[in-house]
């Protein structure tokens, strides 16, 4: 018989121990054994728990305008180049850049090449089919012209004023004048040129007033109306302000914006096209409330909005409207008047919640706004 080893007999031995042990049960009191079970009044959740204390404010009721930022830039408020609609050589420019210039002053004018004279002979043609008809019709109502001869007076006529006009409008052509009142910001030809038909000669820009342009986003376009306050800020540090006097109703079909554009006066010409400009939009004012970041919170809901303390001391929750931010405050809408708004503590607490309450100086929730009080009206 071989002999057992006696490592072997020794892991028997422990195999037997272990089975023993786990056939008694004690192992799962392990750890536990010692714990005496607590009472009911012992346990923590049913420990009666201290009220939170949080800070209120009643924020004041103010009339605020929202104000909708748009990058841009300025334009001239009409803008025409000017063409000839004759060719010929230039007799007379009496224009250079920067001219300013009045409806109707000369810009240039072409070499006449007879078409004065053309003029002149046009109108002694026309003075004597004038007299040759009046004979006629003298005669013809005496008896002693016949009515077709009478008839071929009156076509002669005719046919003298028609090639009177055609006559000056040919020598119309051979002007440019300045439809509006505005600078000359550019002249393409020289005193002395040769300029074919359709040329352009110079380009004439309106600067009064200038035009601020800008795009609005589909959801700012409901708070824009033609006559609403603008603030321009040109890129060099001017400040200007004007006035709404255009909103595309059609958008854009590549950024899905609408063009607007602010009317700036502009007498002396001092702000030029196509500046980078910021214009600031003066909505039409709502009643608000003036609030720091910190006080908006989101409920179970995901909605926004901000805690505040009812009558019965208890968490209550209102959801608000945006109406504006700033770099100073949270302008807010939807929050009912003498409403007690927590301040501070509000995301320790949740709706239904009985707290306790400390109230803030109204010194110090303008504080917390940024708002000055000389800019608020209190209701």
């Amino acid at each position: 018989m071989p002999k057992i080893r006696l490592h072997k007999l020794a892991a028997i031995a422990v195999l037997v121990a272990t089975a023993a042990w786990i056939a008694t049960g004690e192992f799962s009191s392990v750890g536990s054994a010692s714990e005496e079970p607590q009472t009911v009044a012992q346990r923590p959740e049913n420990k009666p728990t201290e009220a939170q204390t949080v800070t209120v404010a009643t924020p004041p009721r103010i009339d605020h305008s929202r104000t909708i930022r748009v990058s841009g830039k300025t334009a001239a408020d009409k803008r025409s180049a000017l063409a000839l609609r004759a060719g010929g050589v230039v007799s007379e420019l009496p224009v250079s850049k920067g001219d300013r210039v009045k409806a109707g002053d000369l810009i240039l004018s072409l070499e006449t090449e007879g078409k004065e004279a053309a003029v002149e002979t046009a109108r002694q043609v026309l003075a004597q089919r004038q007299a040759e008809s009046e004979a006629a019709d003298r005669l013809a109502k005496s008896g002693n012209l016949a009515r077709l001869q009478l008839d071929s007076a009156r076509s002669a006529l005719a046919t003298a004023r028609s090639q009177l006009e055609a006559a000056e409008a040919d020598l119309a052509r051979i002007t440019v004048r300045a439809p509006f009142e505005g600078i000359i910001d550019k002249v393409d030809v020289e005193l002395g040129s040769s300029a074919m038909q359709g040329q352009e000669v110079a380009t004439l820009i309106k600067l009064d007033p200038v035009i601020a342009v800008g795009e609005v986003s589909e959801h700012d376009l409901g708070s824009v109306d033609v006559g609403d306050k603008a603030d321009v800020r040109l890129v060099n540090g001017t400040k200007v302000s004007g006035e709404v006097r255009f909103v595309s109703r059609e958008a854009s079909e590549q950024t899905r914006t609408f063009r607007i554009e602010v009317a700036v006066p502009n007498q002396d010409g001092s702000i030029p096209a196509g500046m980078t400009a910021e214009i600031n939009i003066h909505a039409e004012p709502v009643e608000a409330v003036a609030l720091p970041r910190s006080v908006v919170t989101l409920n179970e809901n995901g909605e926004l909005g901000v805690r505040a303390v009812d009558d019965g001391s208890k968490v209550i929750f209102y959801p608000i409207d945006l109406v504006d931010d700033t770099p100073r405050a949270l302008f807010l809408a939807g929050i009912p008047a003498n409403a007690q708004v927590i301040v501070a503590g509000q995301d320790l607490v949740t709706e239904g919640d009985t707290v306790k309450t400390e109230i803030a100086d109204q010194k110090l929730i303008r504080e917390l706004a940024g708002v000055l009080a000389s800019e608020m009206t209190t209701r």
